[in-house]
């Protein structure tokens, strides 16, 4: 049997507590999938980073009501399950899963993905347990003062390898608060939120999800690693793609992730991009932030241009 590096990344800082369980169910030789699902699941359903548009506690459309979007993919040809704005299940990724496992489609959503879900056992809860304080105030302040939410494009992504030789990816939203009832982004469609090709490796993406799905950038990125790039020239290449096309100025919030089949992972971002991610090897989860904007060399920068000054 083929021994592989474990690894697991993902998207944002809040899902480092998911990449730790990733870590933990990979150093018990967890299937990758079971790995994703479980960690998914927990931050899903954790009320707390519902703020960061992912699962209970998530934004609402305009109407008032959660709708999430969920997807899992395997590396292994045509492995894929998602749903879509799914109502009253705090848990859509282990809905996403039984969508892959126990059904002949591979995308399901609305109502039709709710009965599936209410047909394999799963409790549809009411729209107010899926809400959180935070979420029901921003939506009231929404209402009343056509008060917007900032920054209100995150998703959790994730994506694992385990020891043999199994890549998943999954991703999970809420979508952009206080959307169109009946929205949906890039994060449940194959090749836009995420890809995996257990020949080379998986990405996953984070951002306006509407601009997103436009461009396909995670079966880019996956596409550009199998003709030999590494993860992160592969994720670079796909966002300096994407400027070349629309204008540098014009590019959207986007954030990409991967990870190859040697455990090797990258990043690339239109934006300030912290992302969480541990290989074999390493103690314990690792962040790195990419465009991180440093307020010491802008200071740094306008003392020299002072010293100029006077200099002059």
């Amino acid at each position: 049997m083929h021994i592989s590096e474990m690894a697991a990344v993902g998207t944002w800082s809040f899902s480092r507590p998911a990449v730790e369980r990733m870590r933990c169910m990979l150093l018990a030789r967890q299937n990758a999938t079971d790995v994703v699902e479980t960690a998914m699941a927990e931050v899903e359903d954790d009320v707390d980073t519902g703020r960061h548009i992912v699962g209970r506690g998530g934004y609402p459309n305009f109407k008032g009501v959660v709708e999430c979007d969920a997807a899992i993919m395997e590396g292994v040809p045509g492995r894929f399950g998602a749903v879509a704005a799914l109502r009253g299940i705090a848990q859509p990724c282990r809905v996403a899963r039984k969508v892959m496992e126990k059904s002949p489609h591979s995308l399901l959503v609305g109502d039709g993905a709710e009965a599936f879900a209410q047909d394999l056992g799963f409790t549809s809860e009411a729209n107010d347990n899926m809400l959180s304080q935070h979420t029901a105030t921003a939506y009231r302040e929404f209402v009343e003062k056509n008060k917007s939410v900032r920054g209100g494009h995150d998703t959790i992504g994730l994506i694992a390898l385990d020891q043999s030789g199994n890549i998943t990816v999954g991703v999970s939203t809420s979508g952009a608060p206080f959307k169109s009832p009946g929205r949906v982004g890039d994060s449940p469609l194959p090749g836009c939120g995420l890809y995996a090709d257990h020949t080379v490796g998986a990405a996953a993406a984070t951002g306006d999800g509407d601009k997103i799905m436009c461009y396909c950038p995670s079966f880019h990125v996956v596409q550009l690693m199998k003709q030999g790039l590494s993860p992160n020239e592969a994720c670079h290449a796909v966002l300096a793609d994407i400027k070349r096309r629309i204008g540098d100025d014009k590019c959207f919030e986007i954030g990409i992730i991967s990870l190859n089949m040697k455990g090797e992972v990258g990043a690339a971002s239109s934006v300030e991009f912290p992302y969480t991610f541990w290989k074999q090897g390493l103690d314990s989860v690792e962040e790195l932030v990419i465009n991180q904007t440093n307020p010491n060399k802008q200071i740094n920068i306008l003392f020299l241009l002072i010293i100029l000054w006077v200099v002059k």
